[in-house]
C-alpha cells in the first residue's frame, strides 16, 4: 500500500510537471505571436514632395513703405525623412536715405540650402520646427541720387551734390542662419514665419561709397558683416509620392 502511495505521487509530479511545460511553451508562443503581429503593424507612410509658396512680408512691405518693392518666391524638396533642399528667388528695390548720402538699389536675389526638422509630428501632423543653412548671391544696381560733400566752415552751408551716377552689375554673397516654423492650417496649406542671420562673404562696392543695401541680403552697416531679417510665408505642398 505505501509502494502504490509514493508510485502515484510520483506519476502526479510528472504530469503536473509536463503540464507547466506545455503551459510555459504555449506562453512563448503566445508572446512571440504578439511580437511578430506588433513588427508587422503597418507603419504611418511619409509624403515626399514639392512645397511653393510666397514670402508674405515683402507684399505687405511693399504696400506699406513707399521707398520699397520686393518679392520673393520660395520652395523645399523633401530629400529624407527631417531634411529638405530649400531655395528662394527674389526681387527688391530700395531707396535708402542716409545723413549725406542718398541711393536707390534694385537688382535679384537666390538662395539655397538646407532645412532640417527638428519637431517630432504625432501621426497625421506634418508640421515643422526647423534650422536651416543658405548660401545667398545677389545681382543688382545702385544709383547714387544725392550726397553731400563734407565741409568744415558753417559759412557756407552744406554742400549737397544732386547728380545722379549709377553702378550697375554689383554683385554679393553671403551665408546665412534660418530658424522658423511651418504649420499645416489646412490640407497641404502651410503658413510660415522664421528669422534670418546672415553674414557677408564678398560684395562689390560703387566707387566712393559703400553699399547701403543688398537685394536679398537687407541693410548694411559700417559697423560690421552682419545682418537680420526675418519673414512670413505662405506655401502649398504638392506631394509626388510616399514611402
Amino acid at each position: 500500500m505505501k509502494k502504490r502511495r509514493t508510485f502515484l505521487l510520483i506519476i502526479s509530479l510528472l504530469l503536473l510537471n509536463t503540464g507547466h511545460l506545455f503551459a510555459q511553451e504555449e506562453t512563448a508562443q503566445d508572446i512571440q505571436t504578439d511580437s511578430i503581429a506588433a513588427d508587422t503593424l503597418p507603419s504611418v507612410p511619409i509624403r515626399y514632395g514639392i512645397r511653393l509658396g510666397l514670402d508674405l512680408s515683402k507684399p505687405i512691405r511693399t504696400f506699406l513703405d513707399d521707398d520699397y518693392k520686393g518679392l520673393e518666391i520660395k520652395g523645399d524638396y523633401r530629400i529624407k525623412k527631417n531634411w529638405y533642399i530649400a531655395a528662394e528667388l527674389g526681387t527688391e528695390e530700395k531707396l535708402s536715405e542716409e545723413q549725406t548720402v542718398t541711393a536707390f538699389a534694385k537688382g535679384s536675389y537666390g538662395k539655397l540650402g538646407a532645412d532640417y526638422n527638428a519637431y517630432v509630428n504625432w501621426e497625421g501632423m506634418h508640421n515643422m520646427i526647423y534650422v536651416g543653412a543658405r548660401y545667398g548671391f545677389s545681382s543688382f544696381t545702385t544709383e547714387l541720387r544725392e550726397y553731400g560733400i563734407y565741409n568744415t566752415d558753417p559759412y557756407f552751408g552744406p554742400d549737397i551734390r544732386t547728380e545722379s551716377q549709377e553702378f550697375s552689375g554689383l554683385t554679393a554673397s553671403w551665408l546665412e542662419l534660418q530658424l522658423g516654423v511651418k504649420v499645416e492650417v489646412l490640407s497641404n496649406l502651410y503658413l510660415g514665419a522664421h528669422i534670418e542671420v546672415k553674414r557677408l562673404v564678398s560684395q562689390q562696392q560703387p566707387e566712393n561709397f559703400d553699399n547701403l543695401y543688398i537685394p536679398g541680403f537687407n541693410r548694411t552697416y559700417d559697423f560690421g558683416s552682419s545682418g537680420i531679417g526675418f519673414g512670413y510665408s505662405i506655401s502649398y505642398f504638392l506631394p509626388l509620392y510616399r514611402k
